[in-house]
C-alpha cells in the first residue's frame, strides 16, 4: 500500500514543481537515481512501467524508499489499464500517471485513495478526468497539444484545473517559465532530465546536478 497519503502526494507535487521521470531495467541503477534526485533536491519519482518485470523493479526501488529514502514519494508511469495500476498499487505505489485517461484505472486509483494523473489533450478529456476525481490532469504530449498556449485557453474557462505537462518540456528557464506563467501545477520531465547518456555512463552526480538546477528553477520562477 501507499506510504503517503494521496493529499500529501498532490501537495508535494505542487511544493516541488519537477517530477522526473524515467525508467530503467536495473534495479541497482533505478536505487542510484533515486538517490541522485533527493540529493537534488527532488522528493518525488515517476518511474515508466515500459519492460519486462518492470513492476519488480519498482517494487524493489520502494522498499530501498521506504527503509533508506523516507521523504522520496515513488509512483509510476505509462499506466494504461486498471490491472497493472493495482500490481503497482500493492507494489507501494503513490501516484499513478499514465499516457491517456482510462476511467477503470480512475476507478481502482480511487477505491485506494492513490493520485491519478490520466494523460490529456483536449478540453473534453480534463474535464472528464476531473469528473472521475482526478486532481492534477497530466497534459500529454504536452508540446505536441499546443504547449503553453493550450494550458492558457484550458484555464481561462477552467480555472480550478491542475495540470501536470509532460513531453516537451525542457529544464530550462524559458521552458519552464512558459508552463509556470501558463498556469501549470507542476510538470514531469524525462529524457530531457534525465538523459541516456547520464544514465549509460551512471553520472549520478551528474544527474543530481541536473535535478537540482530544474528545481531550482522551478523554486526562481514561482517565487519560490
Amino acid at each position: 500500500m501507499a506510504r503517503f497519503p494521496r493529499l500529501a502526494v498532490l501537495n508535494a507535487m505542487h511544493e516541488v514543481g519537477i517530477i522526473p521521470v524515467f525508467y530503467h531495467a536495473d534495479a541497482e541503477v533505478v536505487r542510484q537515481v533515486a538517490k541522485a534526485c533527493v540529493k537534488g533536491g527532488c522528493r518525488l519519482i515517476e518511474f515508466t512501467n515500459r519492460g519486462d518485470f518492470a513492476w519488480q523493479v519498482f517494487g524493489e526501488l520502494e522498499r530501498f524508499c521506504a527503509s533508506e529514502l523516507k521523504d522520496m514519494i515513488t509512483g509510476v508511469g505509462s499506466i494504461v489499464d486498471p490491472g497493472t495500476a493495482s500490481l503497482y498499487i500493492n507494489n507501494g505505489a503513490n501516484f499513478v500517471v499514465g499516457p491517456a485517461l482510462n476511467s477503470d484505472v480512475a476507478r481502482a486509483c480511487n477505491r485506494r485513495k492513490v493520485a491519478y494523473s490520466p494523460g490529456c489533450g483536449s478540453v473534453s478529456e480534463i474535464s472528464q478526468a476531473e469528473e472521475l476525481g482526478c486532481e492534477i490532469v497530466k497534459v500529454f504530449p504536452g508540446k505536441e497539444v499546443g504547449g503553453p498556449g493550450f494550458v492558457k485557453m484550458v484555464k481561462g474557462p477552467m480555472p480550478w484545473s491542475t495540470l501536470m505537462p509532460t513531453g516537451g518540456v525542457e529544464p530550462t528557464e524559458d521552458s519552464l517559465r512558459a508552463w509556470f506563467d501558463a498556469g501549470v501545477a507542476c510538470v514531469g520531465m524525462g529524457s530531457n532530465l534525465i538523459n541516456a547518456e547520464l544514465l549509460k555512463k551512471q553520472d549520478y552526480d551528474g544527474i543530481a546536478r541536473a535535478v537540482e538546477a530544474a528545481v531550482k528553477l522551478a523554486k526562481k520562477i514561482r517565487g519560490r
